[in-house]
């Protein structure tokens, strides 16, 4: 389960690269209900989006030179510095150095190995989202990596991450669940999963982060989602044990899953 009071390593922030922010902020706003609060004037078009006034996640125009359009997950770390030097001694890739935000706190993004691209983000003054496990929130983060082993031992040594692998029904694969370092089972916060990359076109080959939004009604907003301008790629379907999913792109390619839980 992902909450608001961060364990490190645990889920903290997803933020949104938009070539176009107000077509997306459109789009989110008809799948998902949510509403879009600037950052400030000096926030150069960073906006936050909300759900029920708690802000749940960002948006922002794209900032690096022949970037996809593309949600990132950021995790909380208490020294983002370590967390770069942990990255490269791993085999990733430093791509934005640690660095002040406005007194906030201090971000960095990094590329894992397979190319998995994800933040980290050192809480001073702001810690993160106001919600999460709820309708309209982050409800689970999911890597699709080439090399699930690979990934495995570079998310290890930067996080201490504890594995646990389960079987897909069908033979579908192994799925392997993520929890922070020494968290119990219920602060499971996502998930892990080989594919070919074949099968990660819209990576090109890449490992892809991607985050998984609740909503009350995958059906109903999945259905919004071609009439926005995005695309269903896979769903909506029942997973046993987990609830009705979707897997979606909006219309500037950028992948998300919508998951309806199953009722408790």
């Amino acid at each position: 389960m992902i909450t608001t009071d961060f364990l490190p390593g645990s889920p903290c922030w997803v933020d949104l690269g938009a070539p176009d922010p107000q077509a997306a902020s459109d789009f989110y706003r008809a799948v998902l209900g949510w509403r879009t609060r600037s950052a400030g004037p000096d926030a150069g078009g960073y906006a936050f989006f909300t759900s029920e006034d708690r802000t749940v996640a960002a948006l922002g125009p794209l900032t690096e030179e022949g970037a996809r359009s593309a949600w990132t997950v950021h995790f909380c770390v208490p020294d983002a510095e370590a967390t770069a030097a942990a990255v490269e001694k791993a085999g990733g890739a430093v791509r934005v150095a640690p660095m002040d935000v406005m007194g906030l706190g201090v971000l960095a993004h990094f590329t894992d190995p397979q190319g998995g691209r994800f933040a980290v983000w050192q809480s001073q003054d702001f810690a993160g989202f106001d919600a999460a496990d709820t309708p309209g929130a982050l409800d689970w983060v999911e890597l699709w990596t080439t090399d699930s082993a690979g990934a495995r031992a570079f998310y290890d040594a930067v996080f201490g991450w504890s594995f646990q692998d389960t079987e897909l029904p069908g033979g579908g694969g192994t799925y392997t669940l993520l929890t922070p370092a020494g968290a119990g089972e219920e602060r499971m916060h996502g998930g892990m999963m080989q594919m070919a990359a074949a099968d990660l076109a819209l990576t090109q080959g890449d490992a892809d982060w991607h985050p998984v939004f609740q909503t009350e009604d995958c059906a109903a907003a999945s259905a919004a989602v071609a009439p926005a301008g995005g695309r269903v790629l896979m769903g909506p379907e029942d997973a046993p044990g987990v609830g009705r999913l979707a897997v979606c792109t909006d219309p500037a390619g950028a992948d998300f899953v919508l998951l309806q839980p199953r009722p408790e």
